[in-house]
């Protein structure tokens, strides 16, 4: 993949032009996150610390049960929990990409690996100071089956395509809550920060992701690219069902958290809700092939 010895298909061409341009954008967009940011000393109680129509209980019967000042601690916590998702994936996938960096076959990409690696350990630090100064805690929850496959270049994909999975759920988050006036500047500030940081990243992620696939589809057997897809597909899932966190429920002074979480799970509208969230990078993983279609499990 990727050789740097040898003529350069048009596909492989244009992946290092793309990534000259992304990589021109991070030094060009640079900033000192430790200076970015004037962390107020706390952030008020009563108002929203996520945009409604992100929480969990969004357009549910359940929330109809909460009074105003409920639902606001509640969006507290769901905003806690979100930023501390936010620094277990990046903490997974820095481990993941640090592996490749300057290794046979991403010798192309590894310019633009160090800036990745460099923004994403600033976007964890930026998180967990979230978390830290206004929650007092980092979530931690369960992990999704080790990567790890006997063919290299699957274990490659599936990396690859669990960043850009997870950025992707990550940043429609983000870019609601960048743009949501009701607010406070805080929080609308570290998504907006995030988000620019993202788009780079989601970008260089698609292009990476495509080409990984169309070097690996042609050796693959049916049920090769049937256990490659349903795996993504859990991963997806798994990474919506982690927005509905019985800690959060805990935290926010709901009795019997568990139950709560199962009551929303079997709430036919969250379903409306979850589709909404991976809708771009489904329709990706639809149109490169490597979804058949965008059925997901349970969703």
């Amino acid at each position: 993949m990727l050789s740097t010895t040898t003529p350069r298909p048009e596909r492989e061409q244009r992946f290092v032009e793309i990534l000259q341009r992304l990589v021109d954008k991070s030094v060009d967009d640079y900033y000192n996150p430790y200076r970015e940011f004037d962390w107020p000393e706390t952030l008020p109680s009563e108002m929203m610390w996520m945009s409604e129509d992100l929480t969990s209980t969004y357009g549910t019967e359940i929330v109809k049960e909460l009074t105003e000042a409920q639902r606001q601690q509640l969006s507290r916590w769901e905003s806690i929990n979100f930023y501390s998702l936010n620094v277990e994936g990046i903490r997974e996938l820095l481990v993941e990409v640090v592996r490749r960096i300057h290794t046979r076959g991403f010798e192309i990409p590894s310019d633009f690996f160090h800036h990745f690696v460099g923004e994403e350990n600033e976007h964890m630090w930026f998180f967990a100071e979230f978390c830290l100064r206004y929650g007092g805690k980092i979530y931690s929850g369960p992990k999704l089956n080790s990567i790890a496959h006997e063919d290299p270049r699957v274990e490659n994909l599936l990396v690859f395509c669990r960043v850009l999975l997870f950025e992707e759920i990550v940043d429609h988050y983000n870019m609601r809550m960048a743009g949501d006036a009701s607010l406070h500047d805080t929080i609308r500030q570290v998504n907006r920060v995030h988000h620019e940081d993202e788009s780079r990243h989601i970008a260089f992620g698609r292009e990476l992701v495509s080409l990984l696939h169309a070097d690996l589809v042609g050796d693959l057997t049916p049920g090769q690219r049937e256990e490659i897809e349903q795996y993504l597909k859990r991963y997806i899932a798994f990474s919506l069902r982690a927005f509905y966190n019985p800690q959060i429920y805990r935290d926010a002074g709901i009795p019997d958290p568990l139950g709560f979480r199962e009551r929303l799970l079997a709430e036919p509208s969250r379903r409306e809700a979850e589709r909404r969230a991976v809708r771009k990078p489904l329709a990706f993983m639809c149109r490169t092939g490597i979804f058949a279609d965008d059925v997901l499990p349970g969703i």
